[in-house]
């Protein structure tokens, strides 16, 4: 497990988007954020949940949250620039984005997999990531020291079979992020590194390995550390790096 004692006030006044909030490691990294002082933009799917995590972050006496219900297989460009104006308006710049949402298709071999599912994946877990960091670079470039995190996995690093669109769309996610990270290094304070969470226990999880024990892995509380390290002011010299929660 990646080792970090994050201080309390370590994203104090902080204002940090993270998609898929409203539910497993999206979840936990909204609760940490907010637990440590950041104001959460809350970005997810289904209202429902995300008023859920809203309500436990206020319960808690911590900053109060945003939320957007976006749906990332459908968004239009547009309306990731009325995203990105509501916050200018709101908040004035943006400190921390956290691409968490991720679709997992199916676990077929390239020769039948469906185009239909193919084709979800990639907007979910691709073009969806690029569509929303490109709306939000203005807003992450006003602020003094922000960090863009992507979710990646081992399957985005060494390809492996029947693991299809999931895999191809989490090689595209770690080009991207290498590529902004060049581009964004000598013009702004923002850095941009890749998180592969590891095998967590999460209903996408359970979902790639119907036969295996979930108390077997840990929770997605308990990967927390490198979450709130990469958005914290102790990682600024981190940039373009892929780097494993456990």
């Amino acid at each position: 497990m990646f080792e970090y004692k994050a201080p309390e006030n370590l994203l104090q006044d902080r204002i940090i988007l993270v998609t898929g909030a409203g539910a497993g490691i999206g979840r936990a990294a909204a609760l940490a954020y907010a637990a440590l002082g950041a104001t959460v933009v809350l970005v997810g799917r289904t209202l429902e949940k995300l008023e859920q995590v809203y309500d436990e972050i206020e319960a808690a006496g911590h900053p109060q949250p945003a939320i957007v219900p976006l749906n990332l297989e459908s968004a239009t460009e547009h309306e990731y620039q009325e995203l990105a104006n509501t916050l200018e308006q709101e908040f004035g710049h943006l400190d921390g984005l956290l691409h968490n949402a991720s679709l997992l298709g199916l676990r077929t071999p390239i020769e039948s997999y469906d185009p239909v599912v193919w084709n979800q994946v990639m907007q979910v877990n691709v073009n969806a990531g690029f569509m929303l960091t490109q709306a939000l670079i203005p807003l992450l470039k006003e602020s003094q020291d922000s960090s863009i995190v992507f979710t990646t996995s081992s399957v985005g690093r060494t390809g492996k079979a029947y693991w299809g669109a999931y895999s191809v769309s989490k090689f595209a996610t770690e080009g991207l992020a290498q590529i902004l990270a060049q581009e964004l290094e000598n013009t702004s304070n923002t850095r941009v590194n890749c998180i592969n969470p590891g095998a967590t226990r999460t209903q996408m999880r359970a979902s790639a390995y119907p036969a295996e024990n979930p108390e077997t892995n840990p929770t997605p509380e308990q990967i927390m550390p490198l979450y709130l390290y990469l958005m914290g002011p102790d990682s600024k010299t981190i940039n373009g790096q892929s780097l494993d929660a456990q």
